[in-house]
């Protein structure tokens, strides 16, 4: 690799971070300008049955304090709440509320545009070969996939 070109870790994040631009712009944009990146890397790992703060703070590389101070300011703005683990009386589980499943189709919509726009620089070939390797190389790199 030459030394003036990033490594291939620094370009995956350079695709990322225009994306969640992106997207962030498109949220504040819709109505949604209380959230922050920070609150919104936190919110995008809430499973869609909910997730435990412990969990919420490992998948975003934050501490517990730091993913329960940022959960307190979703739950305030509507996106989040904090309900009963049925799987265990004494959890709580974090789940997406009425305010944050109303930004997520705007989310989503962005998401959707800017793959088609990364579609159709690469071509509809390469976009699939990426998303192929991408899947296969989070089978080594994400230990929250299912």
């Amino acid at each position: 690799m030459p030394r003036d070109e990033p490594n291939v870790g620094v370009l995956l994040f350079l695709a990322y971070r225009a994306m969640e631009r992106r997207v962030l712009e498109a949220v504040s944009a819709a109505g949604f300008d209380d959230i922050t990146l920070a609150q919104a890397r936190v919110f995008q790992r809430i499973g869609p049955d909910g997730t435990r703060l412990g969990d919420l703070a490992e998948q975003a590389q934050v501490t517990k304090q730091t993913a329960g101070f940022l959960v307190d300011q979703l739950e305030r703005a509507g996106y989040v709440e904090r309900v009963p683990d049925p799987s265990d009386a004494r959890a709580r589980l974090v789940r997406v509320a009425e305010r944050g499943r109303a930004a997520l189709p705007v989310a989503a919509a962005v998401v959707a545009e800017v793959e088609a726009e990364w579609a159709a620089h690469l071509g509809q070939r390469r976009m699939a070969a990426l998303r192929d390797t991408l899947v296969r190389l989070r089978e080594v790199t994400d230990p929250y996939a299912r």
